[in-house]
């Protein structure tokens, strides 16, 4: 039990660079990752605020007056 336990010492301490080589990478492709997302969802919230806003802005409703246009249709159709 005594060697098994110096011989994986021992491989621990030769792969150790690259465990923590492995280890960092992954640390940091987390933290990447996670930033990204955190940039995708502001910048949905934000499009989204910006297209409320503009969607509650063009949305007053527009009155016309057509009684001319009624005026020159009845005149042609007289005609």
């Amino acid at each position: 039990m005594s060697q098994e336990k110096v011989d994986r010492y021992k491989e621990q301490k030769k792969n150790r660079k690259a465990i923590l080589a492995k280890k960092k990478r992954n640390a940091f492709l987390t933290k990447c990752g996670c930033g990204l997302v955190v940039v995708l969802l502001a910048a949905w919230l934000g499009y989204s605020a910006v297209d409320s806003y503009y969607a509650k802005a063009n949305s007053e409703t527009v009155y016309a007056d057509v009684t001319a246009l009624d005026e020159y249709t009845s005149t042609v159709a007289a005609e």
